[in-house]
C-alpha cells in the first residue's frame, strides 16, 4: 500500500480520484492548494504525489522546486489539462516526474502508480525534438480553450472564399494567422496558391494605388517599367493587407471597387484585369474604435471584414506560454548551435507576466536573454525585469494625474475594465464592486449606450 497526496483544486476531480485510489488499495490525503500542499508534507511522507500544474496560489512547479529542496523523495505525477504542456515540461522537471493529462480514466492513474519505482519519460538526449509543440497549419502554436476555437473558425474559413479581418492588439500574430488561414485553404483546395503581404501603414499615400492595382510604363514620374499590384500578384491565392485602417480614406473608394467587381485597373491602363484572391485585412483596432474614429468606412468594412476574427492576447491565453516558449528557444538554439534548456522556476516567470506586447514581446525578450546568457552554460539568464519602456508607457496611460474630474476617472476605470473582460458587462460590474444597473446607468450618461 502506497502513502499518496493528491493536490488538486477541482473537487469533483478529487473525489472521483479518490475513490479510485482508495479501489486500488491505496491511503490518500488531499490538498486544494500549495498552501494545505506543504502542511502535510512538513509532518507526513509520501510515496507518490499527483499534482495539478494550475492551482488557486500558483503552479505545481512551485512544489517540485520544493521537493527538490527538501529530503523528500516521492514520486510525482504531475497532472496537466493539455497533453502537449506534459512535452515541454518534461525536460523541467527531472526523472522522478510523470505526466498525465485530463480527464483521467482508473487505467491513468493505474499506470502511474505502477510505474512509481523507475524513472519516468525522462527526455532523452537525442530526440529533443519530440518534445517541441504541435505547430498548427504549419505555423500556429497553442493549445489553449481560446486557440482551439480558434483553429476551428479556420478550418471553416478555409472551406470558403470570404473575405476575413484579423481583429488583435500589436504582437498577437494576425500575420501568422492569416498564413494559417491561407495555408489550410491550400489543403481544402489541394492548390498550391501564394499569400502575397503588404503593409498598407508603411506605403506613401503616393503610392498605395501603384502597390495595390498595379501600373503601367510611363503612367507617372519614375514609372520607367510596367509593375503588377498586389492584387495580381496575390493571383488565385490570399492577399494580406496589414493594418488596413492607415490606408487613407480617399484611397478606400478604389479599394471598394477592386472589392465588389473583383477587376483592377492599372495605373495607365485602359484594360480592367479580373482578380481572383481572397483578402485577409488585419487591425490594432477595435471595431468600436474603428467606427468611432471613422478610419475605414463603412461599405469597405462590410466588403473587408465578411468574417471578421479577434485574436486573444497572451495573457489571455497563458497556458499556451511554456509552449511559445520551448518552441522559440528551440529554433534559436538550431540557428546558434547551442544546447540551451529552460528551468521550471524560468517558465514560470514567463507565465506570471502579463506580455502587454504578447508574442512578438515574448519572443523579443527571449532572443535577447539567448543573446546575454554564457554560451558555456546550458541554461539561459533571464532578465530581472521584463518590462518595456513601451508597456511602462502603457502602464502610465490609465494612472490618475491632477486636474482630471472624477467623472473622466469614472470613465476611463469602467472602459479599462470592459476591455479587459471583452464587453461583459455583469462581469465588469462585479468588478467594479457596483451593480449591473448602475453600470448600464454610467454608459447611458456616458452616452455610450442608445435609449
Amino acid at each position: 500500500m502506497l502513502k499518496i497526496l493528491l493536490v488538486d483544486d477541482d473537487a469533483e476531480f478529487t473525489e472521483v480520484a479518490c475513490h479510485i485510489i482508495e479501489f486500488l488499495g491505496h491511503d490518500i490525503c488531499t490538498a486544494g492548494s500549495l498552501k494545505e500542499a506543504y502542511e502535510w508534507l512538513e509532518n507526513t511522507t509520501f510515496d507518490h504525489i499527483f499534482l495539478d500544474f494550475m492551482l488557486p496560489d500558483g503552479s505545481g512547479l512551485h512544489l517540485i522546486d520544493h521537493l527538490k529542496n527538501s529530503n523528500h523523495e516521492s514520486y510525482i505525477t504531475l497532472i496537466t489539462g493539455h497533453p502537449l504542456v506534459k512535452g515541454i515540461l518534461a525536460g523541467l522537471c527531472g526523472p522522478k516526474v510523470n505526466y498525465i493529462a485530463k480527464p483521467l480514466q482508473r487505467e491513468d492513474l493505474e499506470q502511474a502508480l505502477s510505474r512509481q519505482e523507475k524513472p519516468i519519460n525522462a527526455p532523452h538526449k537525442n530526440k529533443t525534438n519530440s518534445r517541441l509543440p504541435q505547430k498548427h497549419f504549419d505555423c500556429l502554436i497553442g493549445e489553449s480553450e481560446a486557440m482551439q476555437e480558434l483553429y476551428t473558425i479556420i478550418s471553416r474559413i478555409a472551406l470558403t472564399k470570404a473575405n476575413v479581418m484579423l481583429l488583435g492588439e500589436s504582437g498577437v500574430g494576425k500575420e501568422l494567422v492569416a498564413q494559417a488561414i491561407h495555408n489550410a485553404t491550400n489543403v481544402a483546395a489541394n492548390g498550391e496558391a501564394e499569400m502575397v503581404a503588404t503593409n498598407c501603414g508603411a506605403l506613401a499615400k503616393d503610392l498605395i494605388a501603384s502597390e495595390l492595382f498595379g501600373h503601367e510604363k510611363g503612367a507617372f514620374t519614375g514609372a520607367i517599367g510596367k509593375k503588377d499590384g498586389v492584387f495580381l500578384r496575390a493571383s488565385s491565392g490570399t492577399l494580406f493587407l496589414d493594418e488596413i485602417t492607415e490606408m487613407p480614406i480617399d484611397m478606400q473608394p478604389n479599394l471598394l471597387r477592386v472589392l465588389e467587381s473583383n477587376k483592377v485597373t492599372p495605373l495607365g491602363g485602359t484594360k480592367e484585369i479580373d482578380v481572383n484572391c481572397r483578402v485577409i485585412s488585419a487591425t490594432n483596432r477595435s471595431v468600436e474604435e474603428i467606427a468611432e474614429s471613422k478610419v475605414l468606412r463603412e461599405d469597405i468594412y462590410f466588403r473587408l471584414a465578411v468574417f471578421p476574427v479577434s485574436i486573444p492576447p497572451l495573457r489571455k491565453r497563458k497556458e499556451d506560454i511554456p509552449l511559445l516558449a520551448a518552441a522559440f528557444l528551440e529554433e534559436l538554439n538550431k540557428e546558434y548551435n547551442r544546447t540551451y534548456q529552460w528551468r521550471a522556476e524560468q517558465i514560470q516567470r514567463l507565465t506570471d507576466y502579463d506580455w502587454p506586447g504578447n508574442i512578438r514581446e515574448l519572443r523579443h525578450a527571449i532572443h535577447r536573454a539567448f543573446i546575454m546568457s554564457d554560451v558555456d552554460a546550458t541554461n539561459l539568464t533571464l532578465p530581472k525585469d521584463f518590462r518595456s519602456p513601451f508597456s511602462s508607457v502603457s502602464e502610465n496611460q490609465h494612472s490618475l494625474s491632477a486636474g482630471r474630474t472624477i467623472e473622466d476617472v469614472e470613465k476611463e476605470l469602467i472602459r479599462v475594465t470592459l476591455d479587459d473582460v471583452d464587453g461583459n458587462k455583469s462581469l465588469a460590474a462585479k468588478m467594479l464592486g457596483i451593480s449591473t444597473k448602475t453600470l448600464y446607468n454610467r454608459l447611458h450618461s456616458y452616452g455610450e449606450l442608445e435609449d
